[in-house]
């Protein structure tokens, strides 16, 4: 099952195009069951209004949003009554549905499931998204990462599983781009670097399609439909279809019935045409792997194979640049590229049951730390300060030691961790969680010393201890996460 970028239950201006796919193991080879696309609206998992993303969407979001309880909730009117929507309400739907045209099209029940997810996904966005699937019916095996899934459908590492070799996943989907630089060695997956740009997807080639359609309808009959919601969405919908048919086709008509005032509209585009409209978005992509080559210290003669994946990577055009860009390199794109993650999952899921059928061997896969994990301490200054326990892309299970020094005179003492989000300059670190030594005996003068010991495990669940040095007095948590 994938459930992909495209459903990281943001809440957004428009409607957005979420692909929900279920793929199954047949006899010894994985098929795909059925793919649903469904226009949904998503909300934020964990929000509060301080957030600046949240506020951004929040203005953005042409539907109301009202926190409620510190969460962030859609108020829908259905003419009849107001609704208050949570992202785990639409989650478990989506999911209810899925397990339905499963046991549809099987003809039996389909509890087990593997939900792969980006690798930017925090451990609160997995945690909820699993309890989603598992409020649906579902026996949640395990989440996965989509970069260790796409390896997985094409068997990388399993051929040769004492052979090293460093793998690119180029992932276009619906609203987002991922690129990821993956290492195999002896069967093991590692996540050297990855790369995610929510501002290059599918849409942003539709939406590029659809102005030029309308500018080719305001030139032909003199009326500009740019504001008119009932015809761009017209537009857009003639436009995907024609994008989806240049990716086989030279040309491409587009015919809307009464596009505007009763006036129909037909045209006829190039794939040259297209590829000219789209070059800008073409070029982003190929920056996108190049900074995801340089993060990982790599050049184009460093890798190996390099593994398409999400439906818009079908674009011609795009695969010949990328092909330009690493000449003497494997482009694998023999599966269908919007199927290669939820057949990785399917294979995934066979290897964690035991199907005995099963045509690969064993993939051992080494999971990632997804972002940096940080301590807060104080600086000299006594400005807050961060230190980087984690780095992202830690392999897991992972265990570090942290001494938080404070005052004597005090009589608790409080840990806080956060996740790091965004690159350099525009990184934002998110508190997630805390543990508080209280009711500590005071000491007039000197420093005690707090040892802080973190194990993260390879689920992604955190443990953490914290014991006083002189007193043995501790306290420990542990931050669950979807399994």
């Amino acid at each position: 099952m994938k459930l992909g970028q495209e459903s990281d239950f943001y809440p957004c201006s428009r409607q957005k195009y979420l692909s929900s796919s279920l793929s199954s193991l047949q006899g010894s080879l994985p098929s795909l069951v059925e793919k649903t696309w469904d226009q949904v609206l998503t909300l934020p998992l964990i929000s509060f209004s301080d957030d600046p993303q949240s506020r951004k969407y929040i203005t953005e979001s042409k539907c109301l949003v009202i926190e409620k309880n510190g969460k962030l909730l859609y108020e829908i009117d259905t003419g009849e009554e107001k609704k208050f929507v949570s992202p785990e309400d639409v989650a478990r739907l989506i999911f209810s549905k899925m397990k339905e045209t499963a046991h549809s099209v099987l003809g039996s029940d389909a509890n087990d499931v593997v939900i792969t997810v980006p690798f930017d996904f925090g451990e609160k966005q997995k945690s909820a998204l699993g309890e989603a699937a598992r409020a649906a019916g579902f026996n949640v095996l395990r989440l996965i990462h989509e970069p260790s899934a796409a390896l997985l459908a094409y068997g990388i590492g399993q051929d040769s599983p004492t052979g090293k070799s460093n793998i690119l996943v180029f992932k276009l989907g619906g609203t987002s781009l991922s690129i990821s630089v993956m290492e195999v060695n002896s069967g093991i997956y590692r996540v050297l670097s990855t790369n995610t740009d929510n501002n290059i997807g599918g849409t942003h080639f539709t939406e590029t399609l659809a102005q030029y359609l309308a500018s080719e309808f305001q030139r032909s009959f003199r009326h500009d439909v740019r504001g008119n919601a009932r015809a761009m969405m017209k537009l857009m919908n003639g436009a995907d279809t024609a994008k989806h048919s240049l990716s086989t086709l030279g040309s491409a008509n587009c015919f809307l019935d009464s596009l505007y005032e009763g006036q129909d509209f037909d045209c006829n585009v190039s794939r040259a045409r297209f590829e000219l409209l789209c070059s800008p978005l073409f070029n982003k992509c190929i920056e996108a792997i190049r900074e995801v080559l340089e993060q990982s210290g790599f050049t184009a003669d460093d890798i190996n194979k390099v593994v398409l994946c999400g439906g818009s990577s079908r674009i011609p055009r795009l695969q010949q640049m990328i092909r330009d860009l690493f000449p003497a390199v494997e482009l694998l794109n023999s599966i269908p590229p919007d199927e290669v993650i939820p057949i990785g999952a399917a294979i995934e899921a066979g290897i964690l049951i035991g199907k005995e059928s099963l045509s690969v061997e064993d993939a051992l896969q080494i999971e990632c730390s997804a972002k940096d994990i940080l301590v807060k301490g104080v600086d000299e200054s006594g400005a807050n300060s961060f230190k980087v326990l984690f780095p992202s892309g830690t392999p897991l299970p992972a265990r570090r030691q942290h001494t938080l020094q404070a005052p004597g005179s005090i009589s608790s003492v409080c840990l806080e961790l956060y996740e790091s989000e965004g690159k350099n300059s525009a990184k934002v670190e998110n508190k997630f969680a805390q543990v508080v030594l209280q009711d500590l005996d005071k000491k007039e003068n000197g420093l005690r010393d707090i040892l802080a010991v973190l194990t993260m495990k390879r689920d992604g669940s955190l443990h953490v201890t914290c014991t006083d040095q002189e007193t043995g007095k501790c306290e420990a948590i542990t931050i669950e996460v979807a399994s």
